[in-house]
């Protein structure tokens, strides 16, 4: 991936990719009609998000991609309606199992299953929304073709990925389309839920919306000023 080497790096077009309306929608709202800023749909999951992300990419020239919305947070990392910035991007899920447990593709040697981001944006993010009152903090950040339903799968990432903060299931996705182009990448996700047994009762959609919103208002101060 290209290197960007100053915390005040400028990023004066940059394509943002979220997996639904309602997230755009929110993404639209924050941004309020800020120049410099695409918001197109990615669809859910990898696959969708991945085609979705080349495609776009081929229709305009951009300086950073952006994978946003709302997701899961991991319990004593991330709360219900705080942020999670991605410090690591990784397909979770993209492997095999062994009789040893899960391997991953870099285990294998058939690649990487991790993307890194922007070594300084997610930490100068990060001061601007605590300075701004939005509760947040970085992370690796998972990307599952299949959402987590159980308190084993859980228990089971945050081993495997020490300190995980967060899951969604298009990260990876759009990431790695912006690696084939060596542009920077970085994954935001507003947390809705606790991940761990479903209890969709307890999801507070509306209030990640806010947090992504709230989010997006603030992000133009960090990629053009």
């Amino acid at each position: 991936m290209r290197e960007e080497t100053s915390i005040d790096s400028r990023y004066p077009q940059v394509l943002i990719m979220t997996a639904v309306q309602g997230e755009k929608d929110a993404v639209l709202r924050g941004l309020g009609g800020a120049t410099g800023f695409d918001v197109c749909l990615a669809g859910v999951g990898p696959a969708s998000a991945a085609a979705r992300t080349a495609a776009a990419l081929a229709c305009g020239k951009y300086d950073l991609v952006i994978s946003a919305g709302i997701g899961g947070g991991f319990r004593e990392r991330a709360d219900v309606g705080s942020l999670v910035i991605a410090s690591e991007i990784i397909a979770a899920d993209l492997g095999v199992e062994t009789a040893e447990g899960f391997a991953s593709v870099d285990e294998l040697g058939f690649g990487s299953a991790r993307v890194t981001v922007h070594p300084h944006l997610p930490h100068k993010m990060l001061q601007l929304l605590e300075s701004s009152g939005i509760p947040a903090c970085i992370g690796p950040v998972v990307t599952l073709s299949t959402a987590t339903g159980t308190a084993s799968t859980t228990t089971e990432l945050a081993r495997r990925i020490p300190g995980v903060a967060a899951e969604a299931m298009e990260g990876y996705g759009v990431a790695i389309a912006a690696q084939q182009l060596e542009l920077p990448v970085i994954e935001i996700r507003a947390i809705s839920n606790v991940v761990g047994p479903r209890q969709r009762d307890l999801w507070k959609i509306d209030e990640a919306m806010q947090t992504l919103e709230r989010a997006f208002a603030k992000i133009p101060e960090v990629l053009h000023k």
